[in-house]
């Protein structure tokens, strides 16, 4: 089997895990679990529930309990978008080939989709809990979920991302924004994977900085996308960061660098899973796979 069916596969068991921890669209409130389940059946890579599930084999783990985090990792990633493409925000009409959430279900109702992702996650990932009671490391992989994700993680991140459209950045300020916007949750979902199959804390920080390559080479490589792919190609809006007047790494380092700089970033996070005693080639696979993707 070739990488492409072998992600293929991948990505459908991701899938299906995902899709069993999907709120039923029932009650009075059944409208925002409607555009909750709407946004993250959109699709896209699976790629942070997918890293973590690579992670947690990679070290030996084996039990059902990483299921709730890996659907909770999405559910976070999936809220992030939503917001990011309210009218506030990149006031984007199309993600994945389709209209974003705000766009299907009115500006308020992608508010409070976005919400409900977030605060399901934590409830998803909770769950865990009783899969393996007693399990020092849930508690573990579930402060380093929420961490993260919030101020000094995902969200601190986008507060810096918003605050400076439209003015200049300074290198120092556009890695701050790429390492906690975009490299967090990639962080949080193979760390996780470590933690919860019982990584000791030397492979748990040399894991975090393996991700940390990962999510900066997955975020310029966005970049270059934005500016090099077609709508057809990319499913979303093309130089929407042009329109947002956003510093990005192609207008910093210009688009030749940018190139350069992937493929360095990509092959720094490659040395170090081959530093690791654990071993996954579908994950070296994937990792590689991130400096050519197209979308």
């Amino acid at each position: 089997m070739n990488f492409k069916e072998e992600l293929g596969r991948h990505t459908q068991e991701v899938q299906e895990i995902i899709e069993k921890y999907l709120p039923k669209e029932e009650g009075f409130q059944k409208t925002v679990l409607e555009a909750m389940n709407y946004s993250v059946r959109a699709g896209g890579k699976r790629l942070r529930p997918m890293l973590m599930l690579e992670t947690y084999r990679m070290f030996g783990g084996g039990s059902d309990m990483i299921e709730p985090f890996m659907a909770a990792m999405e559910m976070i990633h999936t809220h992030s978008l939503v917001h990011d493409d309210l009218p506030a925000m990149d006031n984007d009409e199309y993600r994945r080939g389709q209209e974003t959430t705000w766009m299907k279900y009115g500006e308020a109702m992608g508010v409070l989709a976005g919400d409900g992702l977030l605060n399901y996650a934590y409830e998803t990932a909770s769950r865990a809990f009783s899969i393996e009671p007693g399990n020092p490391a849930i508690g573990q992989a579930f402060a380093v979920l929420t961490g993260k994700t919030g101020v000094y993680g995902m969200l601190g991140g986008q507060c810096r991302d918003v605050e400076m459209a439209g003015k200049s950045l300074s290198e120092e300020e556009l890695d701050f924004i790429y390492r906690l916007k975009t490299g967090a949750l990639i962080e949080a979902s193979m760390m996780i994977g470590a933690i919860l199959a019982g990584a000791d804390d030397t492979d748990v920080q040399a894991v975090e900085q393996i991700a940390s390559a990962v999510g900066m080479a997955f975020q310029i490589q966005d970049d270059i996308l934005d500016v090099t792919s077609t709508v057809e190609e990319l499913g979303k809006p093309v130089r929407s960061d042009e329109k947002n007047e956003k510093t990005t790494y192609v207008t910093l380092m210009g688009l030749e660098q940018a190139g350069k700089d992937v493929e360095r970033i990509s092959k720094d996070a490659i040395a170090g899973l081959d530093r690791l005693k654990a071993e996954n080639e579908f994950l070296r696979e994937l990792v590689l796979s991130l400096i050519d993707r197209r979308k």
